[in-house]
């Protein structure tokens, strides 16, 4: 595939109140030192998962990661009238019939035994949704089988299943997996390149963490006032900040991914922009609510290398005299863009434009659009069908 584009770079910035939306192992808040002081940080896994997730929806396809691919197939089987001990039967040896290792879940109740049938592949399988179907079908085709064979009991019982026919389904991908790769080295060649690269969000500016105390009142002790106090109390960690946050799309590692289909690749990549530009972690939602949208977003075509503008903040961002931390990260990343044009030059750009909230012109970052729709929509058109003219436009 032709194209003289090779890379599509999103900055945004974007300012979060009061949340926590991305909690390390003791529920506190993500933080990194950058610039000799601390900021909020949300790791690119965590955002890459709600990208991921509206990515999907934008799509319509939807993939699949879990250790329980066996389970899926057991209760697929059950829906389609099948007994529900020769559905597990038939799941435990469509888990067990792939190179991957397995081993048996423990019974809650005796958790030195092993159960029969509840098989757990030691990696986490990748694959679309519609490849439990896929792998329900093949066990119907070998049913009879099935209903002879002995159960998996452990991790050195053989399943009747065709392997090579397992793994062929282990192996398809859909939009999701050619554009955020999948990881399976278990099964040969069902690794898959991601297309993208996520960087983990950080505040433009230091940050402190605060601690917020909370109890709950009893209904029914507030009700009969029998006694002072709370039936519960507790404490958790929130920051608020304004961050910034970059990702890039390979479009060449794309293409590879999908093949010589030009509709495909225009509709994968606007659906990673508009996820990225518009997702949201959700953790504490319920709390927070912290639904807020990027105060900008910057788009860079590139014919050379992929360019992140994290340096622009090594030196925290100072407020506003009037507060705020948005409008001098706004700022701060034009110019820093501009003085990086300058430094590399512009011939490895093919357009370079921006939207948001900000009534002034930011000429570091290209042309203005009037909303994301139309920024994402110039972008592609510029990296799937222009020829470089040595500058943005």
């Amino acid at each position: 595939m032709n194209m003289p584009a090779r890379f599509i770079d999103i900055h945004i910035i974007q300012s979060v109140p009061f949340a926590n939306l991305n909690r390390d192992d003791t529920n506190s808040v993500k933080t990194v030192q950058y610039g000799n002081v601390l900021r909020t940080r949300v790791s690119s896994q965590s955002w890459k998962r709600a990208v991921r997730s509206v990515f999907e929806d934008r799509i319509g396809q939807a993939a699949l990661r879990t250790r329980r691919i066996g389970e899926r197939v057991t209760r697929l089987l059950e829906d389609r009238g099948w007994p529900l001990d020769l559905a597990q039967r038939a799941g435990a040896h469509t888990a067990a019939a792939s190179s991957i290792k397995f081993e048996l879940a423990k019974d809650p109740k005796e958790p030195k035994q092993a159960l029969a049938n509840k098989v757990l592949t030691n990696a986490m399988v990748y694959v679309p949704e519609t490849a439990v179907a896929a792998l329900a079908d093949l066990a119907e085709e070998h049913r009879d089988a099935l209903e002879t064979a002995k159960d998996i009991k452990k991790p050195a019982d053989k399943s009747i299943l065709p392997a090579d026919k397992v793994e062929a389904v282990l192996r398809t991908r859909n939009g999701v997996i050619n554009v955020f790769g999948r990881m399976l080295a278990e099964v040969d060649n069902a690794g898959v390149d991601g297309a993208v690269q996520v960087a983990h969000a950080l505040t433009t500016h230091e940050t402190d963490v605060e601690l917020d105390y909370f109890s709950a009142v009893d209904d029914v002790t507030a009700t009969w006032n029998d006694q002072s106090g709370s039936g519960h109390m507790g404490h958790t960690e929130f920051s608020a900040g304004t961050f910034y946050r970059y990702a890039t799309i390979d479009l060449r590692d794309l293409a590879h991914n999908i093949g010589d289909n030009p509709d495909e690749l225009r509709e994968l990549t606007a659906a990673f922009l508009s996820a990225f530009t518009l997702s949201l972690p959700q953790a504490k939602k319920n709390a927070t609510a912290p639904h807020t949208i990027p105060d900008l977003a910057h788009i860079s075509v590139r014919t050379d290398r992929p360019l992140s503008y994290a340096a622009a903040f090594e030196s925290p961002v100072t407020a506003a005299g009037q507060g705020g931390y948005a409008g001098p990260s706004r700022t701060t990343l034009s110019d820093y863009a501009d003085a990086a044009n300058r430094l590399l030059g512009t011939s490895g750009i093919l357009h370079a434009g921006w939207a948001g909230i900000d009534a002034k012109d930011l000429d570091g970052l290209g042309t203005r659009h009037t909303g994301f729709d139309a920024l994402i929509d110039t972008a592609l058109t510029k990296a799937l069908t222009a020829q470089p003219v040595g500058g943005a436009a």
